[in-house]
């Protein structure tokens, strides 16, 4: 029997040549057959286990597929685990090197992929979801190895046996490079089982994968997606198991905020013109359909465009109210001193409180430099308090932060907790950390709230 010649192809295997009739069920369970090229075809993914099962079965292979080999990595620091990354280690080690771990902000959790790195010790390549993530991963990865780290995205485009990559550039480039890596680490990983982003997954043969994230969980059928892309949930760590000793202490206050009397008679009317069409209509909001068909009726009519506008405006009574903003006042004069990170909904709401107090604002339009400006100028102390709409939601390190004010925010768990999880890096100086949660009284800012706070850091420690 002459050797059957795996391939790489456009993020894709090519199976072809001499193989036996049927096919290893191990094998035949990952492969399709490919009228247009004759071929057994096969997901870059599934690499791995068409491999095992063609050996298994004794079938001769010419591995044309795998681009990558063991690679001698240099420490050029000396690092020592904690005891729940050295557990989270360990565990996804013995589930062969494939698996989600999920360890809150601040925990340690690129140090971790740092040392599986170098306990693979395969060219490996890193995504991530933003731009600031992006250059965060690469200079921790120079600083531990040395030598050129590749770049993906901003405009970069290098790839080197250590490679940092935005998701969106990932997919883009994945046809091409998708054989070149034998370790894929998925950092912020609940963003991977989307549609798009779930490709590079998919297309990449890199048999070792690791899943980072403070909150994965993303609803069946997308904790199902992202088990089968890169393993299942090897290890979890909750909060409470490391506040106080690698995290810092904190606590949180839930703020009822009256409006005022013409906003709230504002909010009363908008609000009811908005759910009023709601019952007429019939929806219910209970699928992402509905607001397709939200929106659809609205722009049909007159009436719907006075309701779209009516939906918005009570919306931005609730979210930005002038008692909220004399809220935050207080609690700035409260804190007067502390590093202080401002969140909302929005844009429009950021920026009105970045006029109000003249502060530095942080969105997706923010330019490169001026984040960067913003950012260490808040590390610094030059710029004691930040205000943002979502971007530093996740992944940017700043641990000087001790306070956050979510000023309005979606009913969306993981966003709360993310934002929780902005001001819990430990600190020299921080005690304790707060975060302040302001809410419309009488709004449907109340409904939200508790939707949100659905997790054991806010009902209790965990």
């Amino acid at each position: 029997m002459t050797a059957a010649v795996l391939s790489f192809e456009a993020g894709t295997l090519s199976l072809r040549g001499d193989l036996p009739e049927p096919l290893p069920p191990d094998v035949a369970a990952h492969v399709k057959w490919d009228p247009r090229t004759s071929t057994w075809r096969a997901r870059g993914m599934d690499y791995a286990p068409v491999v095992i099962g063609l050996l298994a079965a004794g079938v001769p292979l010419d591995d044309r597929a795998r681009g990558f080999a063991p690679v001698d990595l240099k420490w050029r620091k000396e690092l020592t685990l904690r005891p729940h990354q050295q557990q989270a280690l360990d565990r996804w080690w013995q589930s062969g090197s494939r698996g989600i771990v999920e360890l809150p902000t601040g925990a340690g959790k690129t140090i971790l992929a740092v040392m599986a790195i170098a306990a693979v010790a395969r060219p490996a390549l890193v995504l991530v979801p933003t731009i600031d993530l992006l250059q965060q991963w690469t200079t921790v990865l120079e600083d531990f190895f040395g030598g050129p780290v590749g770049m993906l995205g901003g405009g970069e485009h290098r790839v080197a046996d250590l490679t940092v990559s935005t998701y969106d550039s990932a997919v883009l480039q994945m046809e091409f490079i998708g054989n070149r890596f034998g370790l894929l680490i998925a950092d912020e990983c609940h963003h991977l089982p989307g549609a798009v982003y779930r490709l590079a997954a998919e297309m990449a043969t890199a048999p070792f994968r690791l899943g980072l994230s403070a909150t994965p969980d993303s609803g069946d059928e997308r904790d199902a997606l992202l088990t089968g892309l890169l393993g299942p949930v090897v290890c979890r760590v909750g909060i409470g198991e490391l506040e106080g000793k690698y995290l810092s202490g904190y606590r949180t206050e839930r703020i009822e905020v009256p409006l005022d009397a013409d906003e709230e008679a504002g909010y009363r009317f908008h609000h009811r013109v908005y759910t009023d069409f709601l019952k007429r209509h019939r929806i219910a909001f209970r699928s992402p359909a509905d607001w397709g068909r939200f929106l659809g009726l609205c722009a049909r009519s007159a009436e719907g465009k006075q309701v779209l506008a009516s939906f918005f405006e009570q919306r931005r009574i609730a979210r930005s109210g002038r008692a909220k903003i004399r809220m935050v006042e207080e609690l700035l004069r409260r804190h007067a001193g502390e590093r202080i990170i401002l969140f909302t909904a929005d844009n429009a709401g950021a920026y009105l409180l970045g006029r109000h107090f003249l502060l530095p604002v942080i969105t997706h339009r923010t330019g490169v430099r001026e984040r960067k400006e913003f950012l260490e100028g808040f590390r610094s102390g030059v710029y004691p308090v930040l205000v943002t709409s979502k971007v530093l939601n996740e992944g940017v390190d700043v641990p000087e932060a001790g306070v956050g004010i979510v000023l309005s925010g979606s009913a969306s768990v993981r966003e709360h907790v993310q934002r929780l999880g902005r001001i819990l890096r430990p600190a020299a100086g921080k005690s304790e950390a707060v975060l302040y949660e302001l809410v419309g009284a009488g709004t449907s800012e109340q409904s939200v709230s508790r939707r949100r706070r659905e997790h054991a850091a806010y009902r209790g420690r965990y």
